[in-house]
């Protein structure tokens, strides 16, 4: 009969339960793994043997069978090692540990071949689906301890090595936490302050109402005017994670290996990816399927600067999930689904020189048009906000007053986000306007009657599409929140309208 030891696989940024069966059986000496894993799921059979070698047991002369259950299921990761190894030696009687107490408990951990315990990513969703499948104990390296702690409701023990937890487990040795460091866990200060940000009061009056609303955002302006430093500063008015927030970006930095510290993040995401970023590395895939830059921005930023010079399949590949706030990537035996509900804030130069308007551009109206068209239409439908960021004139550089701080600013947007909060509190997957469907829209974005004169005479003259449409009513939700009046008013609108610059540049130019 075969050996069960419960283990766990990543799928997305959930994990599942995985049962390792093992078996030796009569024949020349082989370990056999089976089950549909990776790579490194194969080069475990190296790892076991020697580790367990050198822990001081005997590896069995026989064949032996690993099986990975369910076996229609790819999996993918060097975790499964501890769980092997404990399966091989209770199989080989060199281990009896209590039956019922075994079956209640879960191993995570990775073999180096002197027999210690290494640490492994997406420990996190691992721990929580030990704790939804009903186990009361799980083994983890001793490395993962402060990730896994994140998790209440479960036992949690951690060993560096496999002799020590083969000591424990045959009752010979009492179970020693490992010792915490005695240093305080170093806070993360950010630096970067709107403050810094002199001569761009009206910019940013479209910046708090991005941020405000959760509205995309795109920067135009000619190099050295400030709009990446703008950028750099927009996590910093963003209203703090919430617990469910945090725990969720976790599990994503957690699942792709890039969980600073293993402590729970607590800061929202800004993210930068270059502009030679392929599809894969933004929306996420490979082998084996790992979360791209747009859900590792999830509840945060993501920046793209220098937007134009993005790969166009790259960008429109962005389209789907900057709506549905998830991304799903499909493989032939898999299907792999991350959160991505991030803010897109984009920059780039009005024209191919940079300086258009000002007197040393060249650039003709076509050469204009060109050179933003490496933009597609339904991304920039997609943007709420597009506007201009002029140049700083000496006076305002010069000027010893400092703009609002970070600090005013996050307040006007927590003060507006909450109002949303309270008026999506029975919509538990909406937290802000710019996730609004069709019918919250209806509901929600009452015009008063002047408003609506306004609008209607700018929907008939630019021949707005829907989703256009649907973007003003929300960002004019958003300037109604941070006034905090309960109706959409003319000045609300007005102030929505006036966010689409690009649009008035396109009417007034004329190619031949």
């Amino acid at each position: 009969m075969a050996i069960v030891i419960n283990s766990f696989a990543v799928s997305g940024v959930n994990a599942y339960p995985v049962q390792v069966e093992v078996m030796t059986m009569s024949g020349l000496p082989s370990t056999t793994i089976v089950g549909l894993g990776d790579t490194a799921v194969k080069e475990a059979r190296q790892r076991i043997e020697a580790g367990i070698t050198c822990a001081g047991y005997t590896y069995p002369l026989k064949r032996v069978v690993i099986n990975l259950a369910p076996g229609e299921m790819k999996k993918s990761g060097s975790h499964f090692d501890l769980s092997m190894a404990v399966g091989v030696m209770i199989e080989t009687k060199q281990l009896f540990p209590n039956t019922e107490e075994l079956s209640q408990a879960g191993f995570i951990g990775e073999l180096s071949l002197n027999g210690e315990i290494r640490p492994v990513s997406g420990v996190l969703p691992m721990v929580i689906a030990a704790r939804e499948m009903g186990l009361t104990r799980l083994y983890v390296p001793a490395g993962n301890l402060k990730e896994a702690s994140l998790v209440s409701g479960i036992e949690l023990l951690a060993f560096f090595s496999l002799d020590e937890i083969v000591k424990y487990l045959q009752g010979t040795s009492l179970y020693i936490p490992p010792s915490e460091e005695d240093q305080p866990e170093e806070e993360f200060h950010n630096a970067l302050d709107f403050s810094d940000i002199l001569g761009q009061d009206v910019f940013i009056e479209y910046v708090i109402a991005a941020a405000a609303g959760g509205h995309n955002m795109l920067m135009i302006g000619s190099p050295g005017c400030g709009k990446s430093m703008i950028a750099k500063r927009i996590p910093t008015i963003l209203p703090a994670l919430t617990e469910n927030e945090a725990l969720e970006i976790t599990k994503i930095y957690s699942v792709a290996g890039f969980l600073r510290n293993s402590t729970l993040i607590k800061e929202r995401p800004f993210r930068s990816p270059h502009h030679n970023a392929s599809t894969n590395s933004l929306v996420g895939g490979g082998s084996p399927v790992v979360p791209g830059e747009i859900s590792l921005a999830h509840t945060g930023v993501l920046f793209l600067d220098e937007i134009a010079e993005f790969e166009k399949k790259a960008l429109d590949a962005l389209r789907q999930p900057m709506e549905d706030g998830m991304v799903t990537v499909s493989r032939v035996r898999s299907t792999h689904t991350f959160p991505c509900q991030f803010m897109l804030v984009a920059a780039m130069n009005p024209c191919p020189c940079g300086h258009y308007g000002q007197s040393r551009c060249r650039c003709t109206d076509y050469e204009v048009l060109k050179y933003r068209q490496k933009i597609s239409g339904p991304i920039l439908d997609r943007i709420d906000v597009q506007k201009y960021v002029h140049p700083v004139d000496f006076m305002s550089l010069s000027s010893p007053k400092k703009g609002k701080s970070s600090t005013e600013l996050r307040e006007q947007v927590q003060k507006a986000r909450e109002i949303q909060s309270y008026r999506f509190k029975n919509n538990p997957k909406v937290n802000s306007n710019a996730q609004m469907n069709e019918a919250m829209i209806k509901e929600y974005c009452e015009l008063e009657e002047d408003a609506r004169s306004l609008i209607r005479q700018a929907f008939e003259r630019f021949e707005f599409s829907a989703r256009t449409y649907n973007k003003f009513l929300k960002l004019s939700r958003t300037f109604a929140d941070l006034n905090e009046s309960e109706k959409i008013r003319r000045q609300d609108v007005a102030a929505a309208l006036m966010s689409r610059d690009l649009d008035k540049d396109r009417a007034g130019m004329l190619v031949t």
